[in-house]
Formats: structure tokens, sequence, C-alpha cells
């Protein structure tokens, strides 16, 4: 295992076959002081995210022992780390599928490392930092965001990886308003134009689940033609660390 231990910033976990990207950004990432590591196939990236637990997966669809899209559904089983795709020129087909999937952003080769490295930052500020005190609390539902856990009347519900960063998006701006184009970018990045009926399907889950409990609040309110808000936490979710929306 190669790492670059410029500094103590985050993990990122590189998994391609070709050496020599690895080369590239361990010399430019050290000015960002990310510590990279390389995994030179998917079973390896398999194997070292296990132990690693990377705060960013980078990792290229085509590799010789497994299918890409395999690899970025078996992380999305168990982690919400970033997935960023850096990729030979493929089909509208396969970076639409990659992002819908599961990827965060979709980099195409040969690229410039200072593009990658900003499209990195710009995925890696929307990581909640632990030891904050992060929650939203609005009725009967409270959210950890340190933990990533959803309560509902005390009892925890599950979400799948989509639904989940939907709720956090909307839930760390709760009061404000988001549109429908905020959320796209932010959940599936900027593939999403056409991601509109995705987004209403999730939406139709989260729904279902959070209003399981009688005499239920009205947790996410509809703004027609424009997109939706998250009643108010009696929380303070400003230290959340999120990249708050209304902020931006």
């Amino acid at each position: 295992m190669q790492e670059n231990r410029a500094g103590d910033r985050a993990k990122i976990l590189l998994i391609d076959e070709d050496e020599q990207i690895f080369y590239l950004l361990r010399t430019r990432f050290a000015r960002e002081r990310y510590r990279i590591y390389a995994a030179r196939s998917g079973k390896e990236g398999m194997e070292m995210s296990a132990s690693l637990c990377p705060d960013l997966i980078l990792m290229d669809l085509k590799l010789k022992d497994m299918e890409g899209m395999k690899l970025i559904r078996w992380f999305r089983e168990w982690t919400e780390s970033p997935i960023v795709i850096i990729s030979e020129q493929g089909s509208c087909k396969e970076k639409v599928g990659a992002l819908y999937g599961g990827a965060d952003d979709y980099v195409v080769k040969p690229f410039h490392e200072d593009e990658l490295a900003a499209r990195i930052y710009t995925v890696l500020r929307r990581r909640i930092p632990g030891g904050k005190k992060a929650l939203y609390h609005a009725g009967a539902l409270e959210i950890d965001f340190n933990r990533r856990r959803v309560k509902l009347g005390g009892e925890e519900v599950h979400f799948s990886p989509v639904e989940y960063r939907i709720l956090e998006c909307l839930a760390a701006n709760s009061g404000a308003v988001v549109t429908y184009q905020m959320l796209l970018e932010r959940i599936w990045g900027p593939y999403a134009s056409s991601g509109s009926r995705i987004l209403r399907v999730n939406m139709t889950n989260i729904r279902k689940k959070i209003e399981a409990v009688p005499m239920k609040p009205e947790y996410i309110i509809t703004i027609p033609r424009v997109g939706y808000r998250m009643l108010e936490s009696r929380s303070n979710v400003a230290d959340c660390g999120t990249d708050c929306l209304c902020q931006s």
C-alpha cells in the first residue's frame, strides 16, 4: 500500500490500473495535504477500503477484474463516502448510470489535475466533520448527522443512501426552500438535468417513511414548481458542517 504523508487531512482511495495516475495525483495532492492510497484492481480496492475507511473513493470504471458499476454498488451497500469516477470517454448512458448508481461526480480522462482537485474539494466540502453537535429535531423526527441515523418516535428508520442524502440536505437547510435543481445537482451532480422523475420517486419513499407516526406534523412541504421546505428544526443545525444551500 502506497501513501502520501504530506498531511493529515482527507484519505483518498484511488482504484486505477494505471500507475502513472497515482504518481501524477500524489504530486498534485501534496498541495492539498490529502493522503492518497492506491489499489491496482477492484478486489484490492475492496480489501483496502474495509480497513482504510476512506473519506473519498476515486475510481476508474474500466477494471479488468470486475465491472465498475458492480464496485460502485458494493461500496454503496455500506459506505456514504463520496465516489468520483475518473474514466475514459464513455456513452451518456454509462455516465448517467454511474451517477444514478451512487457516484458523486464523473471526470473524463485525460483530465487536468487542477480540475480534478477542484471537483474533489467540492465533493469533500459536503462531508460532516465529527465531534460537532449536529442534530435535526422536529416533532417526532430526529436526525443525527454525525452518526447518519434517523429516528421517528424513538425508533430508527432506515433509508437508502440516496434517500438519506436528500433528507440530510433538506434537514440541514430546514426552514428554507431548497429548489428541485439544487437538490438534483447536490445529489446527482452536473448530469442531473433529466433526473426530476427519480427525485420524485425518492421523495415519495422518504415521505412514506417519516409520515408513519399518527398526528405527525408535515415535515416536508412542497412548494409547487419550485422545490421543498423542511419543517424548521428545534435544534441548532447551523454547526452541522454540511455545505448548507441556504448559506451559499
